[in-house]
């Protein structure tokens, strides 16, 4: 049976935890000033949530895990134009 596709991040799915909990914890590994502050972090992933690139909580135009890429300043959506831009 296949795999059900989910338009959602890591942290809402069941099946994807201990996944999430590896992210998370390198999440917080990162030095503060490469941290996206909270309030731009869930915008980001606000966005990341309606995008139709997101599958089962990674992005299928680039491969990474969206609740990392939104986590660092430094990134934007790899989307062309993207829905968000780096900091």
């Amino acid at each position: 049976m296949a795999e059900r596709v989910c338009r959602c991040l890591l942290r809402e799915q069941d099946s994807t935890r201990p996944l999430y909990e590896i992210i998370q914890d390198y999440l917080d590994t990162l030095p503060e000033n490469q941290r996206a502050d909270d309030q731009l972090y869930q915008a980001r992933l606000n966005l990341c949530r309606d995008c139709t690139e997101l599958r089962n909580g990674t992005c299928v135009l680039c491969g990474c895990y969206v609740e990392a890429r939104a986590a660092k300043r430094s990134m934007s959506c790899p989307m062309v134009p993207p829905r968000w831009e780096k900091e």
